[in-house]
């Protein structure tokens, strides 16, 4: 007997093979140079994914930002600032300031590189390709990072970074409508290296059947890495630290999160012991207004509790309340294995 979900996919199967379909055409043209790629005479690595969203390409780059400044390289990174308003046009962030950029105007993963990093610029728009060409000769950068990359193939790349979350079920992997992926495995034909992200979250079982759906249509020599998020501390709306994340043990918490992966952030809240109360979830890349806060943060008074939020999501915050019960969780990436190939492999991309 034939259930109503099984229905339902046999219905939209021919979607998911026309959309499959299309981005495999439109690759095959960019790779035998039917369509026209633009090179640039500077080192560039793009950090993409398969999927939609999720998979933690912002503290991947942020990590990939700060290992080639230990090297003295100087970064640019393209983005595209989602939902601001330079998306369709441009802008440049230059890291080390803390205050001043609009994320209403950048986009909120900009805003955050640009507070973390000391000397990198962050170039947004969509544009990509006009924009390193624009900003190239002012900025000098020596390797440019092409966030979001895997499917901006107008742009030619020396490596080819692509990220998976070990968390999310392999039964998602199918190309949309059908799952969760916005191209088929076989685009992974272009992929250097290969990184699990959230591997300290997930459990080896399912990290080693990931890593073997992969390797089936990864090339020969793929470098392949596991990731995991460290906390670093808690900090209020003006950047500054206020507690250890050891100080979480048996705190009242309100969580707050607009992020693709909601779940996993409330995960690592609760592993470092702290008592969720109330979750508070709203759309990726959400702007909330001060209604919303203000209502929040009358809450977690009323209950002496802390508001806690992403590091992403307080960029947006801040523009509505500065009120000192809320705070956000500052991570890091830590490297649970393949980090000396990936080093190796990304000095090397830098030296062309």
């Amino acid at each position: 007997m034939i259930t109503l979900g099984r229905f339902f996919q046999y219905l939209i199967s021919p979607l998911a093979f026309l959309w499959e379909g299309f981005y495999r055409v439109r690759r095959f043209f960019y790779t035998y140079g039917y369509l026209g790629q633009n090179v640039f005479q500077v080192p560039i690595i793009s950090i993409g994914n398969l999927t939609f969203g999720g998979t933690g390409k912002t503290p991947f780059t942020l990590w990939l930002s700060e290992f080639y400044a230990r090297h003295d390289l100087k970064i640019m990174i393209l983005m595209r600032g989602y939902r601001g308003k330079l998306e369709k046009s441009s802008g440049i962030l230059r890291g080390g300031r803390k205050l001043g950029y609009n994320p209403f105007d950048y986009g909120d993963e900009p805003l955050l590189l640009a507070r973390r990093l000391e000397s990198a610029s962050i170039v947004v728009g969509r544009n990509r390709s006009e924009n390193l060409r624009y900003y190239f000769q002012q900025e000098k950068p020596d390797v440019v990072l092409l966030d979001d990359g895997h499917q901006h193939l107008k742009l030619y790349r020396d490596l080819n970074i692509v990220l998976f979350d070990a968390l999310m079920p392999l039964d998602r992997y199918k190309v949309a409508p059908l799952g969760y992926m916005r191209e088929g495995f076989t685009a992974l034909k272009a992929a250097d290296l290969v990184v699990i992200g959230r591997a300290d979250q997930a459990t080896r079982e399912n990290i080693d059947e990931l890593k073997q759906l992969v390797k089936n249509y990864a090339p020969p020599g793929t470098v392949f890495a596991e990731i995991g998020y460290r906390p670093s501390g808690i900090y209020n709306a003006r950047s500054a630290k206020k507690q250890s994340t050891q100080s979480l043990q048996g705190q009242k918490v309100i969580c707050l999160a607009a992020i693709a992966s909601p779940v996993s952030f409330y995960a690592l809240v609760e592993s470092l012991g702290a008592d969720i109360i109330e979750r508070h979830t709203f759309p990726d890349h959400h702007y909330f207004s001060a209604e919303e806060v203000q209502e929040i943060v009358a809450t977690a008074k009323e209950r002496d509790a802390m508001v806690l939020t992403t590091e992403k999501d307080m960029v947006k915050l801040r523009r509505v309340s500065d009120d000192d019960s809320i705070h956000y969780l500052e991570i890091n990436v830590v490297f649970l294995d393949g980090a000396k190939e990936t080093e190796a492999l990304l000095l090397k991309a830098a030296k062309r």
